[in-house]
């Protein structure tokens, strides 16, 4: 009995140091104290903690929208290629027919040519005819529906990676709502979500594409300028905060609707400084994108080129030469701005704007609250357990107050070693299971009192000392009672999934045990 006695308690003393490993990590961390350590292993949800509570809504007509914009370019070019003519190709609903590309003007004796076309170069989409020449490309529904839900699967990895450049802990991001296109942010701890904020919502699309025109004073100034009707290739677009009219007021230029060059050609971005001594950033495109960028600078040189970010024209300036892989965006940037800017480009752009649907700011000192709100029930719950085991069934309730303390170190080895966030409901997890671990043991006592009462005796005796109120007096210490802790902490464990189970279960297995024949 002693040997086996002896390996049980080299396992508890394993398992105790395992977990308690798990909730204060190697020495090496203790440096600052064991509560520091604890802090380091445990990390606390946004309602300890304190943080921020996001709901977002990804604009998902934005991303059908560049993909018809792409579309509707590849279309023209191949028209031309092929030598069909037609009159206009325009999107006439653009914000709630966004996949939709009506094409006039096409004869009919070319209406092969037109299907092969869009076959081959446009998978994606359908062509349906229509009345006097007039034909519609729209996006088949599968395609249009995958296109959305990658957009929001995108969107959640690119806000992942640039919070997690800014070293936040423990942040949850997930898709959120069912078919709502919405995503889900806590940010435990920020401590400026302002610009946690910007740096989400900005879209960080970097474009390059041809000026046609432009500063222009204003909206009106610019379609003066052409006639009050824009060209279907081309669109007005505002200009940023570091190109403003001489008065600081807004500036306007005509640029073309398809891009050159996007940001997801980017290779690299970093933060750097022009030749004023400004901060800047400068990029450098990928193999591919080099050669889309020479192919176009060389075939544009004299024109205007466009630097747009975020639907924003943020510098223009003249082609005076082919230009291959990198360029430098520069602009009225703070240091921290071309941080950012340069940290959002590397981290990817976001395939469609964001909104905000809800916002909650959780302060730190209502966390700290809770902390010590729940600690302190904690402590006292478990502390009124363990005296009523001991008061009720003296040298019995010992066991049962081990194990039970084991339990919680257990529990919290788990949490450290998983990495699981503790938020307030947690710490009632907590509460709750220090205050039902034991209900398995008061079964298993009640049960052995109520056979004792019954008569029934045991092989060996215990002493007087050890004797469970109500029971007879003994002469001898039995080695077994080990064995019904034992059975009582394992049984315990096994039986805490409903109530009727630990009566059944732990009743039939104990008494059996531990109870001889009347």
């Amino acid at each position: 009995m002693n040997k086996n006695l002896g390996w049980k308690v080299i396992v508890i003393v394993a398992t105790l140091l395992f977990f308690a490993f798990g909730i204060f990590g190697p020495p090496d961390n203790w440096s600052g104290g064991l509560l520091t350590a604890l802090q380091n292993r445990i990390h606390l949800g946004l309602d300890l903690k304190g943080g921020t509570h996001l709901i977002l809504q990804v604009q998902v007509n934005d991303a059908v929208n560049v993909d018809s914009d792409n579309a509707a370019e590849r279309l023209k070019a191949d028209l031309r290629a092929r030598k069909i003519n037609y009159t206009e190709i325009s999107k006439p609903d653009a914000v709630n027919n966004p996949d939709k590309i009506v094409l006039k003007g096409v004869p009919p004796e070319s209406r092969s040519d037109l299907l092969s076309i869009v076959q081959d170069r446009l998978p994606e989409y359908d062509l349906t005819s229509g009345a006097e020449n007039t034909w519609t490309v729209s996006m088949k529904p599968q395609a249009l529906a995958d296109l959305k839900n990658r957009a929001v699967t995108q969107a959640i990895e690119t806000i992942r990676n640039r919070i997690d450049q800014l070293g936040v802990s423990e942040p949850i991001i997930e898709e959120h709502g069912l078919g709502q296109y919405q995503i889900l942010v806590q940010l435990p701890g920020v401590d400026d979500p302002a610009r946690v904020k910007d740096i989400m919502q900005s879209t960080a699309m970097l474009e390059i594409r041809q000026s046609f025109g432009g500063p222009y004073p204003s909206e009106q100034q610019a379609l003066q300028d052409k006639g009050g009707v824009l060209p279907p290739d081309q669109v007005l677009m505002p200009g940023g905060h570091s190109i403003g009219t001489a008065e600081g007021g807004q500036t306007w230029y005509l640029i073309s609707r398809a891009s050159a060059v996007t940001g997801r050609d980017l290779r690299a971005a970093d933060q750097s400084r022009d030749e004023n001594g400004q901060p800047s950033v400068s990029f450098t495109l990928t193999g591919e994108g080099g050669r889309r960028f020479a192919s176009f600078t060389g075939a544009h040189v004299g024109d205007n080129l466009a630097v747009v970010l975020d639907n924003k024209v943020q510098e223009v300036a003249v082609i005076k030469d082919q230009i291959h892989d990198q360029g430098v965006i520069n602009g009225r940037f703070t240091e921290q701005q071309a941080k950012d800017l340069a940290m959002i480009l590397r981290s990817g752009a976001l395939p469609a704007g964001i909104k905000y649907l809800e916002e909650r700011t959780v302060g730190p000192s209502l966390g700290s609250d809770s902390i010590r709100a729940g600690v302190m029930a904690a402590v006292i719950g478990m502390l009124a357990v363990l005296i009523f085991m001991l008061v009720y069934y003296h040298a019995a309730g010992i066991n049962a107050d081990i194990a039970l303390i084991l339990n919680l170190i257990i529990l919290l080895g788990f949490l450290g070693f998983s990495g699981a966030t503790l938020t307030l409901p947690g710490i009632a997890g907590v509460i709750l299971t220090v205050g039902m671990g034991v209900d398995s043991n008061v079964l298993i006592f009640e049960r052995i009192r109520e056979e004792l009462r019954n008569g029934k005796r045991r092989r060996r005796q215990w002493s007087r000392d050890s004797a469970m109120p109500g029971s007879r007096s003994w002469t001898r210490t039995s080695p077994r009672s080990f064995r019904q802790s034992f059975c009582s902490s394992s049984v315990r464990v096994r039986c805490a999934a409903s109530q009727s189970r630990s009566v059944s279960v732990c009743s039939r297995i104990c008494s059996r045990r531990f109870s001889s024949p009347a």
